[in-house]
């Protein structure tokens, strides 16, 4: 009855196509459970790039509602969509099938704050609870200075991360293969540096996965 009344004052609307009643559509969820597919961005981050699709349509919406308007019940969905793609590159033998240690792309503390916590580390977790082999650790950040990278470059881009990126105290294991994840792909430059300092506090990062690429 309370959500009754709760969608009569403040309709929920489909995160990736806003079809009012309901917070994800079938139609939106049957698009993000495309094959995953493989993507080469113009930085190489020197690991296999997958996306579930180009930055457009219900990809892109949920990408943006859930970064700039709270939608943190997006996480549910996106996770389930990185779960299925992740499980479809262990069959295709892509990814190794044992446990893997699955590494958000950092983001700056302040726009973690802004937006009620990560975007992307929701979404891992959700991917984790469908799951048992992939295991989150949000260990990577960056110094202060980084600027927001929407409307830079792509060498602009290069040039606000390079070196900026690091790996914080974790005690974690450097036998278990890692996983990075981001919401969306543009130069390749934040996969790029994520790698190398995961690569550099002796990782073995095995590839990224991204929600969407521009």
């Amino acid at each position: 009855m309370l959500t009754a009344l709760l969608d009569l004052v403040l309709p929920s609307v489909c995160g990736g196509c806003a079809t009012a009643g309901t917070g994800w559509c079938r139609s939106c969820a049957h698009e993000l459970a495309d094959d995953p597919g493989r993507v080469s961005p113009r930085v190489d981050p020197g690991v296999p790039v997958w996306s579930l699709g180009p930055y457009s349509g219900p990809r892109r919406r949920a990408v943006i509602v859930a970064k700039e308007r709270g939608r943190r019940d997006l996480g549910t969905p996106l996770g389930l969509a990185w779960a299925v793609a992740i499980s479809r590159l262990r069959r295709w033998g892509e990814l190794p099938t044992g446990p893997l240690i699955v590494v958000p792309a950092p983001t700056r503390a302040r726009a973690a704050r802004a937006r009620g916590g990560d975007p992307v580390t929701r979404a891992a977790r959700a991917a984790a609870a469908h799951d048992r082999r992939l295991h989150v650790h949000p260990i990577l950040c960056t110094a202060a200075g980084v600027r927001d990278s929407v409307g830079l470059r792509a060498a602009d881009r290069q040039r606000n991360l390079a070196g900026r990126i690091s790996v914080r105290s974790d005690g974690l294991p450097r036998t278990v293969p890692v996983l990075v994840v981001d919401d969306v792909l543009t130069t390749g430059a934040t996969a790029h540096e994520s790698v190398g300092a995961l690569r550099r506090a002796g990782f073995h990062p095995v590839g990224v996965l991204v929600i969407a690429h521009a």
